[in-house]
């Protein structure tokens, strides 16, 4: 998948600023496709470019003018077209697992930190993602929202980045406590 289209899918929910799309990506998209703001920027610029947003300078007095992007009948089209390609498997690509499958021959300590470290980050995005739900949802029981609202993909994604991170908590908890227990235990975990 490329960044167009993850940046198109975001502003599928309506016009937005460079600002507002980077922030929404932060809170919401983060948990499927990771971008940093100025490759927003330079994404949003190509593109319009190309045809598949329309931008439009919004004055403001007291503060700079801003763009504000939506996305054009074209871009439409080529969020059908990705829609339409078959999706390619995922696959997990994490340095800490290449950290936990070599811990029998280095010291386990650092990467039981970083294991817990981790699960740290998943309790804090947990959070997040748990406070978005209900927001996305305006109210709604979820599954009333789920059959009849309006947007349903973004609850989906964020439903999909919570199940992950829970997921992703609960294994570096375990993997640390079971490397804490065999180094207590006297087992070998690391190079003499």
């Amino acid at each position: 998948m490329a960044l167009r289209h993850a940046v198109l899918a975001a502003l599928l929910d309506g016009e937005c600023s460079g600002y507002q799309l980077a922030k929404g990506f932060d809170i919401g998209v983060a948990n499927f496709w990771h971008a940093l703001p100025q490759q927003l920027y330079a994404e949003l610029a190509k593109l319009e470019a190309a045809g598949l947003v329309a931008g439009r300078e919004v004055v403001q007095e007291g503060r700079p003018n801003k763009r504000l992007f939506r996305v054009t009948g074209e871009g439409l089209a080529e969020m059908e077209r990705f829609a339409a390609r078959a999706a390619k498997p995922s696959f997990i690509r994490d340095d800490l697992l290449v950290k936990v499958q070599a811990v029998d021959g280095v010291a386990a300590a650092p990467v039981i930190e970083q294991l817990q470290e981790r699960a740290a980050i998943a309790d804090a995005k947990i959070e997040v993602l748990e406070k978005l739900l209900p927001r996305l949802r305006g109210g709604v029981e979820e599954e009333d929202f789920l059959r009849t609202g309006e947007r349903v993909g973004p609850y989906l994604t964020c439903l999909r980045g919570l199940a992950f991170e829970r997921e992703s908590r609960d294994w570096c908890r375990s993997a640390a406590d079971i490397l804490m227990a065999r180094a207590g235990s006297g087992v070998k975990i690391a190079p003499s």
